[in-house]
């Protein structure tokens, strides 16, 4: 296991232990909004997928939206929301806090993994929306031999 493996794994579990109590059950409480319009203005969204025996799983995430309500997250290849959503399509998301407090209505969508000649547009989507932060932390993942992938989810709602 390499260096940046290792900080993935002590970091998730950091994050599992401060994640929001609400977080978990907003994930059982199914969608309510329509669209992904509840998402603009907020830097983290709760994304919940699910794993073989249906039970949801929510995480916070730093995301953005494209001009056609596209969402982009990237997360580390081996993370278990992504194979998660690589056996099930099914999401929900929200607005969230940094913790996964959820601040708004969820919404269903459809998520998938992008094929890497897609990477580029959800990169510039998700550079637009934050700034010198995301990029120091983005930063990091490369020289520690994190590997990382791009997930696409779009709205139940947009036909």
């Amino acid at each position: 296991m390499s260096v940046g493996q290792r900080a993935v794994k002590a970091a998730d579990g950091f994050y599992d232990r401060i994640r929001h109590p609400d977080a978990r059950t907003a994930a059982g409480g199914g969608a309510v909004a329509r669209g992904f319009d509840a998402l603009r203005g907020h830097k983290y969204c709760l994304l919940v997928t699910y794993r073989r025996s249906g039970e949801a799983v929510a995480t916070p995430v730093w995301f953005a939206l494209d001009d056609a309500g596209r969402l982009y997250v990237r997360t580390e290849a081996g993370a278990g929301k992504v194979k998660r959503v690589r056996r099930d399509a099914r999401a929900l998301v929200g607005p969230a806090s940094a913790r996964g407090k959820p601040l708004g209505p969820l919404a269903e969508g459809r998520a998938r993994v992008l094929a890497p000649e897609e990477e580029q547009r959800a990169e510039r989507v998700l550079q637009s929306n934050y700034g010198l932060g995301r990029r120091l932390y983005e930063g990091l993942s490369g020289p520690l031999g994190v590997n990382t992938v791009y997930l696409e989810v779009t709205s139940s709602d947009v036909a």
